[in-house]
């Protein structure tokens, strides 16, 4: 059985970017994959405070984080991942500040000793394979180009030696106070869901 993990940057529950993962986990789960959605903004994740400590030993192994909170066991569910589904929406011209937060944690995959000029991803792409999904309150062409969310997202996929195979931007997400998935959207998420088993 393979098994997917979800990490999901919104602060709203049952908002776009939860329905659009649960369209996208429905659809692994109906395929025969175990997912496991992990819901970002209630883990104690602290911030990164850039000590590089995790960066300094060799090796396709994930470097160890001196601070003690959730990420261990996030990144843990990561590492046994078969694929990800990597989702958050737009805040300020960039995914939220709750999936950065995860995002710079996840310098545990980089070996980047003192004296390097530049760090090196500790595993090559196709460990497992990703699906980036994003939302954003202005139209979805818009999005992609003008804020930083899918770079972002393909960033945090490549750490962990993800190979990206699809993304989601999903446009006027704010329009109305409860707003629903749009039928198109829906299917493109589930295709997505679909993608990670094959």
């Amino acid at each position: 059985m393979k098994k997917i993990v979800a990490i999901n940057g919104s602060y709203r529950r049952g908002g776009i970017i939860d329905q659009a993962v649960e369209a996208a986990a429905a659809a692994a789960r109906a395929g025969g994959a175990s997912v496991e959605t992990v819901l970002l903004a209630e883990k104690n994740i602290a911030f990164c405070t850039n000590c590089r400590s995790c960066m300094q030993e060799p090796g396709a192994a994930r470097g160890g984080c001196p601070l003690r909170d959730d990420m261990d066991a996030i990144l843990d569910a990561v590492d046994a991942a078969d694929g990800l589904i990597l989702a958050a929406p737009v805040n300020c011209f960039n995914l939220t500040a709750v999936f950065r937060k995860f995002m710079e944690r996840g310098g545990p995959y980089a070996y980047w000793p003192w004296g390097a000029k530049a760090p090196a991803m500790r595993l090559a792409p196709g460990a497992r394979k990703a699906v980036l999904i994003a939302s954003a309150a202005m139209p979805a062409p818009f999005g992609r180009l003008f804020t930083g969310a899918m770079r972002a997202l393909k960033l945090t996929a490549a750490g962990t030696g993800s190979k990206v195979s699809g993304t989601l931007f999903i446009g006027l997400s704010a329009m109305t106070e409860r707003p629903e998935l749009a039928a198109g959207d829906r299917r493109r998420a589930e295709a997505l869901g679909r993608g990670l088993l094959a």
